[in-house]
């Protein structure tokens, strides 16, 4: 059995940070950054059992590409699988268990994205107790690595506290509760009393999830679920201090400069292992730096056409 990290972590006794999973956005170079200030945890963007089903070559795997870390600059790494079949999920599992050897694996419940629910997976999965026990299963007979779950407060007329009751038997190393439910998407107030009443029905680490986006709310949120640590997701982009802030528990000034300084070294890093491709893909990442910053707007313009740093230097105004 491979070492629960979780549990290690937990020792500590102090807040566990991680950066939860975002399509498009928690890749590699974007990991490595929260690490660098202050993330314990950081997790792969949703990888597809059903992808990894039917595609179990090695070589130019599009799957098994994405799913790519530096094993030394990205501890305690964790993939997250989402997928409506447990026969797929188990597949998956004992496929990424071999070929990537991350540190854990984890299980989508919580995706409130309307084609994932559709197809049965994420909150679509928590929808149903007994398919989702079925999956949960499928993924622990299937691996020795700690297993987690990101779930939500809610999914149709399930509950976290319904969900965790439904798999206390079973040995899961931790949950990341986002505490809204799938009705409001990203929107509105997360429940942080169900996440304090959560630890009745589950015993391993949770973190807490949704609407993280200061190092007020933060403690707040640490104070109120008495959750083991956070996992932040949206509240990062652009701001990957935010680790290290809630770490520190002082605020940190950051001058424009200093922001820039920290888009040029990531869209540089981006450059010179992807070229102009993943310069394109970083626009993304760009317009979430910007949030905030005196003339955002026009820069914004700017850096969602950039295709090399050339572009992006030019539209910070540095030379």
């Amino acid at each position: 059995m491979a070492v629960n990290f979780w549990e290690k972590l937990k020792k500590r006794r102090r807040p566990i940070l991680a950066l939860a999973p975002i399509a498009g956005f928690t890749d590699s170079l974007f990991r490595q950054i929260a690490k660098k200030y202050g993330a314990d945890v950081v997790y792969s963007e949703m990888a597809s059992a059903t992808a990894l089903f039917y595609n179990q070559t090695i070589k130019d795997n599009p799957t098994l590409k994405l799913l790519k870390f530096d094993r030394r600059k990205e501890k305690y790494y964790v993939v997250q699988l989402f997928g409506a079949d447990p026969i797929h999920l188990g597949a998956a599992a004992r496929f990424v268990t071999k070929h990537i050897k991350p540190d854990g694996l984890d299980l989508n419940f919580g995706c409130p994205v309307p084609k994932i629910v559709k197809q049965g997976a994420g909150c679509g999965l928590m929808k149903d107790l007994k398919k989702s026990r079925a999956a949960l299963e499928a993924v622990l007979a299937n691996t020795d690595l700690p297993v987690s779950l990101k779930i939500r407060a809610q999914a149709g007329e399930v509950s976290v506290l319904d969900f965790l009751k439904n798999i206390s038997d079973l040995p899961v190393a931790a949950v990341i509760i986002h505490g809204r439910t799938l009705k409001q998407g990203f929107a509105g107030a997360p429940d942080l009393e169900i996440i304090k009443e959560a630890r009745r029905y589950f015993k391993g680490v949770i973190l807490a999830n949704g609407g993280i986006n200061d190092l007020t709310e933060a403690k707040r949120v640490l104070r109120d679920s008495r959750a083991d640590g956070l996992a932040l997701a949206r509240g990062v982009l652009g701001r990957p201090w935010l680790f290290k802030e809630i770490k520190t528990g002082r605020e940190i000034k950051m001058t424009p400069s200093k922001i820039f300084k920290i888009v040029i070294d990531h869209a540089a890093t981006v450059q010179k292992q992807k070229g102009k491709p993943g310069i394109i893909e970083l626009r993304k990442h760009l317009v979430w730096y910007m949030l905030g910053l005196e003339g955002a707007s026009k820069r914004r313009e700017k850096l969602v056409k950039a295709q090399r740093l050339s572009d992006i230097k030019n539209a910070l105004s540095i030379k």
